[in-house]
């Protein structure tokens, strides 16, 4: 499968799971799910499997002892991408909600229109596709490639 293939596929099935409600730990499509899951669901559909096993976490996870463990994780998984090139579709984005916080919140980018969006399961929200809107791109603390 090609790069762009997979890209494509990736937004596909993040799209299938739009309306999913929210629940943190979760990773069920139609069911429930936190951004994490999402990913972990678009994952297993596009290889098979989980990539790792994951722990329990707690809503504010790494953030008392101040470890990138979600960036980690990505690091492990997945190719960075350049800092200084164009946001693709298909690209695994981590943002980091609060300056001096850790970075654990994760979205799939897309376009809808020619307009940037992001696909991400969001508190209070479910999964949604958003504007990539500056208050978001400002956010973003690293780009991955899916393998």
């Amino acid at each position: 499968m090609s790069a762009q293939t997979r890209a494509e596929a990736a937004i596909a099935i993040a799209r299938d799971w739009i309306g999913t409600p929210y629940r943190h730990q979760a990773s069920a499509q139609g069911g429930g799910t936190d951004c994490l899951g999402l990913l972990r669901g678009i994952w297993r559909a596009l290889y098979g499997c989980e990539p790792e096993a994951v722990p329990a976490y707690t809503p504010d996870w790494s953030e008392p002892d101040g470890q990138e463990r979600l960036w980690r994780a990505a690091e492990r998984h997945m190719r960075a991408c350049a800092p200084a090139t164009p946001i693709a579709p298909g690209e695994v984005l981590l943002f980091r909600m609060r300056e001096g916080s850790v970075a654990k919140h994760l979205g799939l980018a897309a376009r809808r229109g020619g307009a940037a969006t992001f696909i991400h399961a969001y508190s209070g929200h479910g999964v949604v596709e958003s504007p990539l809107s500056a208050p978001w791109r400002r956010r973003i603390v690293a780009r991955f490639k899916l393998p």
